[in-house]
């Protein structure tokens, strides 16, 4: 991490003389920003000492409990670490209070003022470095899927999609790369793009997606992969805020409907070398590519059953592992084919990639890009062969073997040895023990489903 700069804070209260108090944000272990909110006076003291924040911030549930079964709670009194800012991430958010607000992101440190090791931002960190240590960048894009929701629930409680800005109707059916849902929505995205740029976030497209008021907004690629996250973190609240501004709301759930396609966050993945050469890509212009890139595909798919856990964070989340909905449900890759896991697209040689498709738009995006790094190095340092790659449809191919059983998925990555030397035991029982004890706490809940069906029944 660079080194936090008063000279920032002053720079940009100067020219932020409208800005009257400032977010300071943290990122917990489901991607939930927290922190504290400070006036601007403060801002160049945070900058210089940086600001309190307890550990167990990282051991919150998604409801903002305390597990205590991580030991970060009450058995260590609930002390307090060091927070302090990550450099380019201070900026105005200007659907907040019309621009007096601003937000910063900040780094949990330990008590030598090294990275803490709860914090996802820093087990990413680790990771980056194991590839430098090979010569390698991780150049990434990450593509983010989100429904748009009305802020009034329907008869029986449950989301319905918001009506149309332009006409006032509720949209019902697919319109998968609609023009014209995009120009009713103009207003939305245009301020979403506006907000963007102003925080100078590397927005590329946006398109219709294929649900009922479900849209997709991809970030640029770039070589630095911990910029990729923390804009992909900053992102999804700016289209959350952006969202209320207009009427209705924006969820990135990873299943809102049962029946329609559920949200998901696809990574597009390459690395270059020290000369700044994509290392997938052939000299020959070979569409198989290189064994670099054979290997992180084996590599990927080594472990990504016990990666599941990390793609699939929550309860809903693996609700959207549903066949002929265009998740992946098996260890598959190929060449321009998107019913596989690992999709290698379509384009120059030079580009050559591979598209990871599992993850959904719920995970926590510093995980889920430090497992898709420690995955790919696994691959190279074992030299991992991918096998045969799919043509044609996956799905009817292959048998699902990715499990959809949230107690199972954790049970795979505990016993993970690649994913628990890549992420240290330490790091490991903190978010096993947070998201067993979430998942304790949503088997308390009966729902109506079951009532539905067992009520009277059984």
């Amino acid at each position: 991490m660079g080194t936090p700069s008063v000279d920032e804070a002053r720079d940009f209260l100067a020219r932020h003389p409208e800005v009257d108090s400032v977010d300071l944000l943290i990122s917990d272990m489901n991607g939930v920003l927290r922190g504290k909110r400070i006036p601007r006076d403060n801002l160049e003291k945070a900058y210089a000492s940086g600001i309190q924040l307890p550990g167990s911030v990282f051991a919150l549930d998604i409801t903002g409990n305390t597990v205590e079964e991580t030991g970060l709670g009450l058995d260590i009194g609930d002390r307090d670490q060091v927070c302090r800012p990550i450099p380019g991430t201070l900026m105005v958010t200007p659907w907040q209070r019309k621009g007096r607000q601003a937000q910063l992101l900040m780094n949990m440190r330990d008590d030598q003022d090294g990275p803490f090791f709860a914090d996802p931002r820093n087990v990413l960190a680790r990771q980056v470095e194991r590839l430098a240590e090979r010569g390698l960048k991780a150049v990434v894009a990450l593509e983010l899927e989100f429904y748009l929701v009305d802020r009034q629930r329907d008869e029986m409680g449950m989301a319905q999609p918001c009506r149309s800005p332009a006409s006032g109707e509720r949209a019902s059916d697919s319109q998968l790369y609609s023009i014209n849902e995009l120009d009713e929505y103009a207003d939305f995205l245009e301020e979403v793009h506006a907000a963007a740029q102003l925080q100078q976030l590397p927005l590329d497209t946006a398109l219709k997606e294929c649900a009922p008021g479900q849209f997709e907004i991809n970030l640029i690629h770039g070589d630095d992969v911990m910029k990729a996250c923390d804009s992909a973190v900053l992102l999804k609240r700016l289209i959350k805020g952006v969202a209320l501004r207009h009427g209705f709301e924006a969820t990135f759930m990873a299943k809102l409907y049962g029946g329609e396609a559920g949200n998901g966050m696809h990574v597009h993945m390459s690395l270059i070398d020290e000369s700044g050469d994509n290392v997938f890509a052939d000299s020959d212009g070979d569409p198989l590519g290189t064994p670099a890139l054979r290997h992180a595909i084996g590599g990927l798919m080594e472990l990504m059953p016990a990666s599941m856990a990390l793609f699939a964070p929550n309860l809903n989340s693996f609700r959207r592992f549903q066949p002929g909905l265009y998740v992946p449900m098996t260890p598959t890759w190929g060449y321009d084919n998107r019913s596989v896991a690992l999709r290698i697209p379509s384009g120059a040689n030079a580009a050559r990639r591979v598209e990871h498709r599992v993850a959904g738009a719920d995970a926590n995006p510093y995980l889920l890009l430090a497992t898709l790094l420690a995955s790919v190095c696994h691959g190279l340092e074992t030299a991992v062969s991918p096998g045969e790659s799919v043509t044609g449809n996956a799905y009817r191919q292959y048998e699902p073997t990715l499990t959809n059983s949230w107690s199972k998925a954790l049970d795979l990555l505990e016993h993970s040895e690649p994913l628990g030397e890549a992420f240290g035991q330490a790091f490991l029982k903190v978010f096993l023990a947070n998201r067993r004890a979430e998942r304790e706490l949503a088997m308390q809940s009966v729902s109506r489903l079951e009532y539905d069906w067992y009520l009277r029944h059984v």
